[in-house]
This record gives C-alpha cells, structure tokens and sequence, in this order.
C-alpha cells in the first residue's frame, strides 16, 4: 500500500508540532508544504512524519520533528537575515531557514552527508543556500556577522566563539549539557557585550562532531 505522504505531513503538524507549542502560522504553513520525506534516507521514508530520530548513518541522527519545529520558531529567521547552521545533516533544517531568511550558510563535517544534502538543496532550486562540506564548530567569523546560528548537535557548554558571531539582535539555538542533563538554549545578542538567555525545554542529542565529551578514566 502507497503511504500518503500529505496526509502523513498533515498529521505530524496537527498532532506532534502544534500540540508542542509551536504556534507560528507561517512556520506551520511551511511545515506543510516542506516535504521532509525528501530529506530522509529511502530506508526510512515511511518514518519521515513520525515522532522519532531518523538514523542518517555514522552515528548521525535527524532530530524529532517537534524538536526541529521548535528550534526554528525560536530563531525566528526572517526576510533579509542572514543564517548559520552547524551541522547541515538531511538538510531539512536547513530548507526550513532558508525558506525564512535572505541565506544560510551551513556547514557538514560528513562529506557524504554534505553531499547528499547538496544534491536536495540543488534539486529544490535552493540558491540561497551555500552548503560547505567541513568543520563548522568554530561558526564562520570571516563570513558573518550573522542574525540567526542554528547549532543542530549539542555543546557541552555555551559557545562563547559561536555567540561572538551573533549581530546585535541575532539569536542562537543550542542544546547544551550531557547525558540525560541537556537543556536547549536560545541566546539573544544585545549589545555588542551583552547577551540574553532563555531555557526552552529538556531534550537529548548527540554531540556535534568535535563537541563530545571527553571520557573519564577511573584509576
């Protein structure tokens, strides 16, 4: 039996984003028209709208689709801004910001993730987006500065380099922390050396590439 992918989409926005406070009539109505089927690996595209982490390979997971919602409602990434995203993965993410935002510049340490992701962003016509396969844990300091990072794997601390990036005004979403102790944080830039920051809810993910804990050895 064919799955039907709208009303899959349909269902995941009514049932899993909504209800998780996401509330922005234009991010709904991107959510809607954004085919996340088309950012998954072909193994899992009957998962694409369900309420779990998709295994992209190497370790490398999409997050939930609530988890994804939130983090763009939160950045709130608007005509005329500039993006950054650390860790480009399916690209999904990255289709949603660009979809808001003038560019996103995003970076994947993956070099078959990078490309993959590239082939999408080339097969939606996506020119404002610039996909770079390479380390992007240090943001892109000559490129910015930037109104909205997306930090899509977790820190163990805040990123005092990344939130340098930041315009005044510009906002960054991380989650931060360890284990089963990990907080997403959105940091608002307010003056050139003052910042705000929000708690916005408990998840878990894994590591940025280069952000992993280091292990403790008992003696």
């Amino acid at each position: 039996m064919t799955m039907d992918f709208q009303q899959a989409r349909f269902n995941m926005v009514e049932q899993q984003i909504r209800t998780w406070d996401v509330l922005d009539q234009g991010l709904l109505d991107a959510l809607l028209d954004l085919p996340r089927d088309g950012f998954v690996p072909d193994d899992f595209r009957q998962l694409a709208y369900c309420d779990t982490r998709i295994p992209l390979g190497n370790g490398q997971f999409m997050m939930h689709p609530r988890v994804e919602a939130r983090m763009v409602q939160a950045l709130n990434p608007a005509a005329g801004e500039r993006a950054l995203e650390i860790g480009t993965g399916s690209g999904y993410v990255t289709a949603l910001l660009a979809h808001f935002a003038r560019n996103v510049l995003t970076y994947e340490i993956d070099p078959a993730l990078a490309a993959l992701a590239q082939r999408r962003f080339r097969a939606r016509a996506a020119v404002n987006i610039t996909s770079i396969a390479g380390d992007g844990l240090s943001g892109a300091p000559t490129r910015g500065p930037f109104d909205v990072i997306a930090v899509t794997g977790a820190l163990m601390r805040r990123s005092v380099e990344l939130e340098s990036q930041l315009a005044t005004g510009g906002r960054l979403f991380a989650v931060v922390g360890q284990g089963h102790a990990m907080e997403a944080l959105l940091v608002t830039r307010t003056s050139a050396q003052t910042y705000t920051v929000e708690s916005l809810f408990e998840t878990e993910l894994e590591p940025l590439v280069g952000a992993e804990p280091i292990p403790r050895f008992a003696f």
